[in-house]
Parts: C-alpha cells; sequence; structure tokens
C-alpha cells in the first residue's frame, strides 16, 4: 500500500442531536466514495449491532476510510467517525473527537438546534475541531434552513453562511460535503520519524482474534511485528496485524501518522486496554503521553438478579463478555434477600441500562430481575468516615449518618414556547434550580440544576410528554449537595423486599412510596390470604395498601342440609387463611418488579 501524504488526509467526526440523520448521512459518504457496492449498502450500514437497527440509534461509534477524487485532481484519503446522539453515549463522541481534526455539525433543517446539538459542539470545541455546518432534511415540507442558520450563529456562535445544504436520505448535495472536508478541514499533523506515540480510541473482544484495538496514530509508525508498550499500564505486546476498515475489515503492511486504524497482538483482555491510553514502541519510547481521556464514570447503578438461581454462572460470564466490548459498563457481585445472588451494574444513563438489559438477554438468552435503579449516594458518618452508597438497602441506620450529599446535574433543555410553561413546572416539582432562561426565536433554552435521582427514573419521558416530544435535554454532572434523604422500605406480607427499597427527599417519600404500594396492588397476583402491602421509613409505616383474598367458594358443594355444616366449612377456611398468611411466602412476578419502578 502506497503512503498517502499528510496532506491529503483527512480525519472527522459526524456529531447531532438523534434523528439528526448521522448515520444516514455516512451511509451516503460511503456510497458516493464507492466503498460499498450497491449490492452491500444497507440502511446505517455502519450500525452493526441488531438492536441498533432496530431502535435506529447509534450506540458504539464506528469508523470507515473512504478514498475520494477530489474535484482539484488529488485523491484524498477520509477517516469517518459515525458517533452516537443519545446523552448516555456521549462518552463514545469523546473518544471519537480525540482521534479527529474536524467534524460535520449535522442539523435538522425542520428542528434546529437542539440540546445534544450543543453538547456535542461543545465538546468538538473543546477538542479544537474545525466545525462545518451540514443543513440536513432540506427536502421536507417543513424545512426552513434560513431560520435554522441564524439558530447555529445565535444559539452557537458559529459562521453559519456556508453551511451545506444536503438530504442525506435522497442523496441531494452529497458532493457537497465531501468537497467542503477536503478544503475546509485541516490536515492531521506527525512525524513518521519521531519516536511512535498512538492513541488507543476503543477496544472490543472478537472470538477470532482476540483484543482488536482502534488507533490513531500521531507519531511514528505501527507495523506488523513490532514491540509495543501501553503506557498506562506497562504491558508489551508483539503486533500481529495491522489493518483499516473500509468498511470491512482489510489488512495492511502499516498505520502511520495522521491514520486511523486498527491492531490485534493476541490480547486476551480488554481490560489490559484502557481507553486513552498512548501506545508507544518498547524499545525507542516517547517520553510524554498523550492527554487522553477521563474515564467513564458511572452515574445509575441497578442490582441485576437471574430468574433462576441456577444462572448465576451464565450470568458472571456473560457480563464478563459484554464488559469486554463495552468499557463504560461496570459490575460487582453482590447478593440479595429477596433475589439471592447477583451483581451490581454501573451505567452511564438508564438507556445504557436499558441496551445491556436487553443484550443480556438476546445475546446470551438470560432471564434477569433488575433492580431500582439508584444514583451514588455519598454518605458523612458521624465518626468522620465519607462512603460512596451504591445500593439503597446498604444505607446504614440513621444514627450514624452525621449527613448524606446527592449528585447534582446541570440540564439544558431546548423547548418551542408553548410548551415552556409545563417544563418549568416539571423541573421545579423536581427540586430543580433555574440557573438560566434564554431564547432563540420560538425556542425557549432553560439551563437548570436538578438532583440526579429526580432524573433517573422517568424525568425523561415526562417531558417528552409535557411536551408533545418537542424538548430537548442534555446534561452534565454538577458536583454534589447535601439533602434531606430517607430510605424507603417496601414490605410484602411483613417481609421486606430489599430489591425494591429506594432512596427519595423527605418531601417526596410518602408521596413515592404510597405510589409504589398502590402499583405493587395492582400487579400482584391475589393469592388465598389477604396481603399487606407497606412503605416504611424506619420503623414508621408511611403507605400501605392490601391485597384481597382470592374468594373460593367453599360451600358451593353443600346443598341443603343444616347451616352449621356450612359455617364448620367456613371456619375451617378462614383458619386455613390465617395459617397461609403466617408461612405463605408471597412470590413477586418479574413483570411486577419491572412495572413497579416504573411510577410517575
Amino acid at each position: 500500500m502506497t503512503e498517502t501524504p499528510l496532506s491529503l488526509i483527512r480525519n472527522f467526526a459526524i456529531i447531532a442531536h438523534i434523528d439528526h440523520g448521522k448515520s444516514t448521512l455516512a451511509d451516503r459518504l460511503i456510497e458516493a466514495t464507492g466503498a460499498l457496492s450497491n449490492r452491500e449498502m444497507t440502511a446505517q450500514v455502519l450500525d452493526t449491532m441488531e438492536i441498533e437497527r432496530e431502535r435506529g440509534i447509534t450506540i458504539k461509534a464506528q469508523t470507515v476510510r473512504l478514498a475520494y477524487p477530489a474535484r482539484d485532481g488529488k485523491t484524498y484519503v477520509l477517516n469517518l467517525m459515525d458517533t452516537p446522539g443519545h446523552v448516555d453515549f456521549a462518552y463514545e463522541v469523546s473518544r471519537s473527537l480525540a482521534a479527529c481534526e474536524g467534524s460535520l455539525l449535522v442539523v435538522d433543517a425542520s428542528q434546529g438546534v437542539e440540546a445534544q446539538t450543543l453538547a456535542n459542539v461543545y465538546q468538538a470545541i473543546e477538542a479544537g475541531h474545525e466545525i462545518v455546518p451540514v443543513l440536513n432534511k432540506i427536502d421536507l415540507p417543513a424545512a426552513e434552513p434560513e431560520r435554522v442558520r441564524e439558530q447555529i450563529e445565535e444559539v452557537i456562535g458559529l459562521d453559519a453562511a456556508d453551511a451545506v445544504m444536503i438530504s442525506a436520505k435522497t442523496g441531494r448535495n452529497i458532493e457537497g460535503v465531501l468537497e467542503a472536508l477536503v478544503t475546509r478541514l485541516p490536515p492531521p499533523s506527525g512525524d513518521a520519524e519521531a519516536p511512535l506515540k498512538a492513541l488507543l480510541v476503543d477496544s472490543w473482544y472478537d472470538p477470532y482474534l482476540g483484543v482488536v484495538i482502534l488507533v490513531r496514530v500521531k507519531d511514528g509508525r505501527l507495523a506488523r511485528g513490532q514491540r509495543i508498550r501501553m503506557m498506562a499500564t506497562g504491558a508489551v505486546h508483539v503486533i500481529e496485524q495491522t489493518g483499516i476498515f473500509s468498511p470491512r475489515p482489510q489488512p495492511v503492511s502499516d498505520l502511520g501518522p495522521g491514520e486511523i486504524g486498527y491492531i490485534t497482538a493476541g490480547i486476551k483482555t480488554v481490560a489490559d486496554c484502557r481507553i486513552g491510553d498512548t501506545l508507544t514502541d518498547d524499545r525507542r519510547p516517547t517520553e510524554t503521553p498523550l492527554p487522553g481521556f477521563k474515564p467513564s464514570v458511572p452515574v445509575v447503578w441497578c442490582g441485576l438478579y437471574p430468574v433462576d438461581a441456577d444462572d448465576f454462572e451464565k450470568l458472571r460470564d456473560s457480563l464478563a463478555k459484554l464488559r469486554l466490548n463495552d468499557a463504560s459498563f461496570h459490575y460487582e457481585p453482590e447478593t440479595s434477600a429477596a433475589l439471592g445472588f447477583g451483581f451490581r451494574c454501573g451505567f452511564l444513563g438508564l438507556l445504557h441500562l436499558e441496551i445491556v438489559q436487553e443484550r443480556l438477554a438476546r445475546e446470551f438468552d438470560l432471564d434477569l430481575i433488575a433492580t431500582a435503579p439508584s444514583v451514588v449516594y455519598r454518605i458523612h458518618r458521624t465518626n468522620g468516615v465519607i462512603e460512596d452508597l451504591h445500593n439503597p438497602a446498604d444505607m446504614p441506620d440513621g444514627s450514624v449518618i452525621d449527613r448524606i450529599e446527592e449528585p447534582w446535574i446541570k440540564a439544558t433543555i431546548m423547548v418551542p414556547d408553548e410548551y415552556l410553561g409545563a417544563v418549568l413546572g416539571l423541573c421545579n416539582e423536581r427540586r430543580g434550580q433555574q440557573v438560566d432562561l434564554t431564547y432563540v426565536g420560538n425556542r425557549a433554552m432553560a439551563v437548570y440544576r436538578l438532583p440526579l435521582n429526580e432524573v433517573v427514573f422517568d424525568f425523561y419521558d415526562r417531558l417528552k410528554s409535557v411536551s408533545r416530544g418537542y424538548a430537548s435535554f442534555d446534561y452534565q454532572m454538577d458536583g454534589y449537595a447535601e439533602s434531606d434523604l430517607v430510605r424507603i422500605s417496601i414490605m410484602v406480607n411483613g417481609e421486606p423486599v430489599d430489591a425494591l427499597a429506594f432512596i427519595a427527599h423527605r418531601a417526596a417519600a410518602e408521596t413515592r412510596g404510597r405510589a409504589i404500594c398502590q402499583r405493587l396492588k395492582d400487579l400482584i397476583p391475589k393469592q388465598l390470604f389477604k396481603i399487606a402491602i407497606q412503605a416504611a421509613i424506619g420503623g414508621r409505616v408511611i403507605a400501605r395498601e392490601t391485597i384481597g383474598a382470592l374468594a373460593k367458594d367453599v360451600t358451593a358443594k353443600c346443598y341443603g342440609g343444616d347451616i352449621s355444616r356450612k359455617r364448620k366449612l367456613l371456619e375451617k377456611q378462614k383458619e386455613g387463611k390465617k395459617r397461609m398468611r403466617q408461612f405463605g411466602k408471597v412470590e413477586i412476578p418479574q413483570s411486577a418488579f419491572l412495572a413497579a419502578l416504573k411510577t410517575n
């Protein structure tokens, strides 16, 4: 393979809000450059996971190398990175941006700038990117490119006078995007003779090759047979294969400065490959590592338990395999009185949790019960010890707690004027503190500080419902603050169900407790005896619901005769029910667990 001069390489990411057309634009670019034949092309060709195709979302950032013969007669090498748009996968976006010099900012010409557009643009600006605005979906009847152009200039502060107008769906003006890439984005810099310095962008597990590492070479060269060292872990490996994605994996002899490709080195576990690490030559190492990026920190935790206790080992193996392909997912073993042995798992958000659960069910054929999602609280004990609390069931007794702090977020919500009142009402109801409120045309941008605990359950669903789906929402962590928090235990038939325990603000405790009791009353099937469902703070019951007994007509077989015969049968039934209530175990179906946690 002949070496490409640096001046002919362009590394770029496609960033946008959810559903603004990133993956469709990537498809058109792949098509326009002839990387795949018409027969090989499918919709969202870079979304390789079944779950990505079904939901129409990108979960893993993907990369592809394209060759483009430009109008100036030169053939350019374009390294494209398609990134996710959902707030839960912002970590994937940050990794992709670190490997590129420029970004295509895709904005829907009918919807305009949304919350996630802003978040991703600011990440790209922080990464020092040159940004090319692209207005997509200009073929829609509702498209208003001029209004959206103004919006980009007012909200983001980017010059959008020469924004590229396209329709990724129909392929209109894709040539314009390719020309903008080669003329407006800077080429990468690097020195092929300097010691090797390469950024580890991503890694995943392949059952045949072991760990495959996606790298961006800054200086030096990566070639087969070379001994490389990971600077963070100190591990040394010998490269077995170097290659590029076009979009199918294609082996090449070596990777030079400015290039993005993959290497394999017989590495057994992804844990050995830290995302953001610097690779260097073992014999001639570089002195300073690349800045890399912050490790992902889980914000939502929940317990995952197998429905069948015999599946525990299978669950352990499945989580280990899933962790190989998802560095932002964390887990540790735990036990529960109600559910047996399982794992406490950490996620970047609720969608991430849902995706992991679905992948475990599909790819590993596991039947799981998930406990209530909770955030990480910080407990200050009276003896001065500070500890993180991942599981509400582990909360110590109130007498040893000095104070509890909870995580807060800074949320940016963009919403059309007419729904602003309802959105502000929702934020205030969730203990929000308004930071800023600005207008751009007929859209408002509200910035709020909110407790993460209030957002985790159903904030996103409620936001979409009060705004008829028009509001968009993005957040970032904003430290910890002290709050008046209590643990609410749920008891069924006098037995505490630790999987349903949760922590809430004292002011909302009774409402939340009553809501869960009412939910469980509708969800738990009737037994032959009465079942009491109670919510309690410590020893004080704050809400109660009773599930009536199944009415079995024991007198049906009495035809006539003395009344005492009927009474005798009824008394016998009463005794039996009393005994059953004493010793009877109430089985809570899995569907009841899941539905009970989705309280409004």
